[in-house]
């Protein structure tokens, strides 16, 4: 009967962890300018260090949170002022195996270091005209951005 009862315990706190996941997920969600993103968190590898999650957009910065943590505070903070998108790529080699097919890496370039951002080709456009639409007496570099690859 102990060994039920530890079970029990042990997949009922399974289940408190993934509602506490989707729970504050859905908490950001709520207040709106949330998209799903994956952000390249190392570049030891080609192809690799690739961290799913979400970011949400407030006033001129974007943060950026894991989706499999249970941290408050974002993981990635980029500020739109200094913010330009230097490329965008499809994903190549073992990106493919773990990103959508409608994906598009960007890399792009703020004051601390370069970033890489994987999003829907949907969201590209609307974090294109984020990066863009700044105050009027703000002085953004315009987007530096060559060609789509050829599919």
């Amino acid at each position: 009967m102990l060994i039920i009862e530890w079970i029990a315990i042990g997949l009922l706190l399974l289940l408190a962890t993934i509602v506490l996941l989707f729970a504050r997920r859905a908490y950001y969600a709520r207040a709106g300018g949330t998209i799903r993103c994956d952000l390249r968190v190392t570049t030891l590898l080609d192809g690799r260090g690739w961290s799913p999650g979400f970011a949400r957009f407030v006033d001129d910065e974007m943060r950026w949170y894991r989706l499999f943590s249970f941290a408050i505070r974002p993981k990635r903070v980029l500020s739109r002022r200094g913010l330009t998108v230097q490329s965008r790529r499809l994903p190549e080699g073992q990106e493919r195996l773990t990103m959508p097919t409608d994906w598009i890496i960007l890399r792009c370039m703020g004051h601390q270091a370069p970033v890489e951002i994987a999003m829907a080709l949907s969201t590209v456009t609307g974090f294109s005209s984020w990066i863009e639409a700044g105050p009027p007496d703000y002085q953004s570099p315009r987007l530096s951005v060559p060609d789509w690859p050829a599919a």
